[in-house]
């Protein structure tokens, strides 16, 4: 993994020390160039006990004194040599990251490596919430970090830091880093429970539809995914639990989804509202296709094709 060399007046930028260098789409191996360490508060209220002691020993020339500071002195500097090895070496990829709906918790995932037989304690990772983990030798983890999607679009990872206090909380030791790692985020479904759009042919999800064969079998207990069309509304009325009618064929539903004739307040409100007619349509097992202005996704059914149209609802209108 070649290092790069930076130009002097980049190396001491203030941003480097917060921010951290331009965004790496492949992994970033932890060396000097990206670690920094300054004291803690604790560090500096060490500092300042080596200066009394220090100070103790020149005003009464205690030579146990002497001895005792220049030995606290010695811890001091050690310790600046393991808080850096407690960072250096590791590495950090950016990892896959799932789709996720607009409100809910974007996860980011990084794999961490501990390349060396060094045993690496209390290392915190923080994006927008820090988690703690500890690597043993050789080890290798994925680590997921939570980050709140507000928007439809692509969410782009923020600033990643990696600190450690180890051994003797003295130091901290960080390396602010970025990744070319981003989630995809659906528009948010809506709440209300509409009707499928009319198909060319006049049918809609409260019209016919074409069943290989219409016999009716019994009831089943209902179960996630069951198409709202099918449940026992009778059963259920009179307190016996949700049920779901069964029928001798599979349905074979075909309609488009189109932005055109979708109600909506805006153009957030026709998206969140398809958004919610393919999942309802996959569900129920329904063939739908997706029309958008500029956009024509032919009917289909399945898990390819209800994440192609979500990521043609999550992209619409945004610049790429």
């Amino acid at each position: 993994m070649s290092v790069q060399r930076l130009p002097l007046k980049q190396r001491f930028k203030l941003s480097r020390f917060i921010r951290g260098e331009a965004p790496a789409a492949g992994p970033i191996s932890l060396n000097q160039r990206r670690i920094f360490i300054l004291p803690t508060r604790m560090g500096l209220v060490f500092v300042a006990l080596i200066a009394l002691v220090l100070l103790i020993a020149f005003v009464y020339n205690n030579n146990l004194a002497y001895m005792l500071g220049f030995l606290l002195a010695s811890v001091f500097f050690v310790t600046i040599l393991h808080s850096f090895k407690a960072l250096s070496g590791l590495v950090i990829r950016a990892w896959h990251n799932p789709p996720v709906f607009a409100g809910e918790k974007a996860a980011f995932n990084f794999m961490l490596q501990n390349p060396g037989n060094q045993q690496r304690v209390a290392v915190d990772i923080r994006l927008q919430q820090v988690r703690t983990i500890s690597l043993k030798p050789f080890e290798t983890q994925v680590v997921s970090l939570p980050v709140e999607s507000k928007m439809r679009g692509w969410l782009a990872c923020e600033t990643l830091t990696l600190s450690s206090c180890y051994p003797l909380g003295l130091f901290r030791a960080w390396s602010p880093l970025r990744f070319d790692s981003r989630v995809l985020v659906y528009p948010c479904p809506a709440k209300t429970d509409l009707a499928f759009p009319e198909t060319a042919g006049g049918e809609g999800r409260q019209g016919q539809s074409k069943r290989g064969g219409d016999e009716f079998q019994g009831i089943k207990t209902y179960q996630s995914g069951d198409p709202i069309r099918q449940i026992h509304w009778k059963a259920f009325a009179k307190g016996r639990g949700l049920h779901s009618k069964q029928y001798a064929g599979t349905i074979s539903e075909e309609f488009w989804l189109d932005y055109e004739v979708t109600p909506g307040a805006d153009i957030e409100g026709r998206l969140s509202q398809l958004c919610r007619w393919v999942i309802d349509a996959e569900r129920a097992g329904f063939r739908y296709g997706l029309a958008l202005p500029g956009i024509k996704l032919e009917p289909d059914s399945g898990n390819a094709h209800s994440q192609a149209c979500l990521r043609e609802l999550a992209l619409f209108g945004l610049p790429n």
